[in-house]
Order: structure tokens, then C-alpha cells, then sequence
């Protein structure tokens, strides 16, 4: 791994530590409420990919939220919350790495904040909304006129949070108990063959592999092989089998230098 990746893996690391040992304080309240938007918002955007009708996106101070809408596709509107939230964290994640990149995801934010005022929000959503398109916009400006980098630690910080926040409520949700008119409820109601608890383990896993995901294509942004390419480039078929072989050559590498070792 070059200095890059090391930091990144560390930094990372950092954030998770320090997500984990403040998750259920005041200080993470804010986070945990764009996480509950960032839910209903993959509600809402699975709705219109399905060629339903959003009626009204709210989050509550309770950090609980409802998308209210007429038609689409339940089947893949109801996991779209927990699974999309995971898919937004991994995106930030792999998006963190560099300066436009970063912006990309930064202001992907802030116009979903902006557009969901317009689906008859509540009070605390509009509060929430403002206030976050409002920190983003700021951390966009210093990147680009005072400071930089800046942007790329706070596309990191959400993608890890988010991440973190949609396994943890994914698990007390739909895994550690089962909960009516739940999304994992809701969804065994539509497909029954799948219990609750069964269809939170499903969306769980899914969760973990987009972190894990995530991570990978961020660490493959920052290899050597990625120096000078573009982002598409990158993650492209020959970008990804350029680092996928430096990857299992530093693999064999390591299993020689054990073998070594052990005789």
C-alpha cells in the first residue's frame, strides 16, 4: 500500500472509532437524522424509478420518517430505505478521494435536500435540510476558495457515518426484533416466503458488502495505478484489473514472506 492508502485506511479507521463511541450521543443527533432522510429519500427516488407518485418526504425529531406515495413498485420501494442509505454511505466513501469527485457527492447532497422540500415536509425536515445543504455548501467553498483539503474528511465523515448508522438500525430494526408496519414487516407482507427478521439479515449483509465495497474502490482511486487516470478510468475493466493484480501480487508477496518466516 503507498502513503495514500495508508492514511485513507487510517483516517477511516478514526472515524469509525470515533462514530462507534459517540453513535448514541448529542453530538451525533445531527447525522442520525440526515442518515433517516438519506432512508426516505431512497424510498422516494425507488418510487419514481418505478413510475409511482411521491405525495410527501417528513423526518421526525425522533429520527423516524415516513415517505407517503401512490403507485410504483413495493417490492423494490421498501428495501430502497435500508439498502439505499448503504448505497449513499458507499458512495460517499468512494467519492471522498478526490477534489471533484468529492464536490460530485457533495453537491448530489445538497440539491436531494433542496428537491425533497418541495414533497410537503414537516417542520423538523425543513429545518434539517436547510441546515445541512447549508454546512455542505460552506465546506464546498472553502475547499475551493480558502482551503483545501477540507471537502474530501467531510464526504468521508458522512459516507463512514451513514455507513455505520444504516447497519446499526438495520439490525435493531428488522434482526434484533420485529417491529409492525416496519419496512422488514412490510416487505414480508408482500413476499411471505421471507420472515422479517430473515428480510433485515438479507438487507444487513447488503449493507456490509457496500461498505466494504466502498472502500475498495476508494482504496483502488488512491493506488499508484490510478495517479494520473480520471475516475471512470480507473474503476474502468483495465483499471481495475491493473489494481486488482497489484493487490494479489502484494497477497503472494505477503503469503511467501510467511512461509519464510514459519521455516
Amino acid at each position: 500500500m503507498n502513503e495514500p492508502q495508508v492514511a485513507f485506511l487510517g483516517l477511516y479507521l478514526v472515524y469509525i472509532a470515533v462514530i462507534l463511541l459517540f453513535h448514541n450521543t448529542l453530538v451525533m443527533y445531527p447525522f442520525r437524522l440526515l442518515t433517516t432522510f438519506l432512508h426516505e429519500m431512497s424510498h422516494a427516488i425507488a418510487c419514481w424509478i418505478t413510475c409511482g407518485d411521491v405525495r410527501a418526504i417528513r423526518v421526525y425529531d425522533n429520527e423516524g420518517g415516513v415517505t407517503s406515495y401512490v403507485g410504483g413498485c413495493r417490492l423494490l420501494i421498501i428495501p430502497a430505505g435500508y439498502v439505499g442509505a448503504a448505497i449513499w454511505g458507499s458512495l460517499f466513501v468512494m467519492l471522498s478521494g478526490g477534489q471533484k469527485t468529492a464536490t460530485g457527492a457533495a453537491g448530489t447532497l445538497i440539491a436531494l435536500l433542496l428537491i425533497s422540500l418541495c414533497y410537503a415536509p414537516n417542520k423538523t425536515m425543513v429545518y434539517l435540510n436547510l441546515c445541512w445543504a447549508a454546512i455542505t455548501s460552506l465546506a464546498i467553498y472553502i475547499e475551493w476558495k480558502v482551503f483545501s483539503p477540507i471537502l474530501n474528511y467531510v464526504v468521508l465523515f458522512y459516507g463512514a457515518f451513514v455507513n455505520i448508522h444504516a447497519i446499526f438500525d438495520t439490525y435493531t430494526d428488522t434482526i434484533k426484533r420485529t417491529v409492525l408496519h416496519s419496512d422488514a414487516y412490510a416487505c414480508y407482507e408482500v413476499c411471505p416466503c421471507c420472515m422479517p427478521r430473515c428480510v433485515g439479515l438479507q438487507w444487513a449483509l447488503c449493507n456490509i458488502i457496500l461498505q466494504l465495497l466502498g472502500i475498495l474502490v476508494a482504496m483502488l482511486q488512491l493506488s499508484d495505478g490510478c495517479e494520473n487516470a480520471g475516475w471512470w478510468e480507473c474503476i474502468g475493466s483495465d483499471g481495475l484489473n491493473v489494481n486488482l493484480g497489484q493487490i494479489w501480487q502484494w497477497e503472494e508477496r505477503a503469503a511467501h514472506n510467511v512461509k519464510d518466516w514459519v521455516h
